[in-house]
Parts: structure tokens; sequence; C-alpha cells
């Protein structure tokens, strides 16, 4: 079963800053499900890349309803 993956509306307006441009949600998405740790508090993983080859950081927290993903990092 698919962890069900929920996006902050903070980290869905940084998507429209220069930093995280060409950064998608479904990129969001696809890496925040491929981190295979439990994650009870915030931390933050490095060095992922979007299909657009953007890399970028995401800082996330395992919640009851699924991993919450509470900002976007882009390099």
């Amino acid at each position: 079963m698919l962890m069900k993956v929920i996006i902050t509306e903070h980290a869905k307006k940084r998507l429209n800053d220069l930093r995280q441009e060409k950064i998608t949600v479904e990129d969001i998405t696809r890496t925040a499900r491929e981190i295979s740790a439990q994650v009870p508090s915030a931390a933050r993983f490095r060095g992922f890349f979007a299909k657009s080859g953007r890399m970028f950081d995401l800082v996330v927290k395992d919640i009851p309803t699924g991993r919450l993903v509470i900002t976007i990092i882009g390099k």
C-alpha cells in the first residue's frame, strides 16, 4: 500500500519561487514515498532530483495520517 503524502500549503507556495522552479508536486510525492525510514520528528533529506534535473531537499515528518512534507529547498 502506498503511503499517503500530505504537502503543506507552505511547501506548495514555495514551488512558485525561482529556487524551486521545475520541481513538481509529482516529484515531491514520489520522493517522499522513496524515503524508507520512519521519520518521527522533522528531518531534512538531501540530494533528490526532479524529473527536470533540478536538485532539491525535503523536510518531512511522519504523522498518523501519512507523511507530511513541511518544505522543499531547491538547489
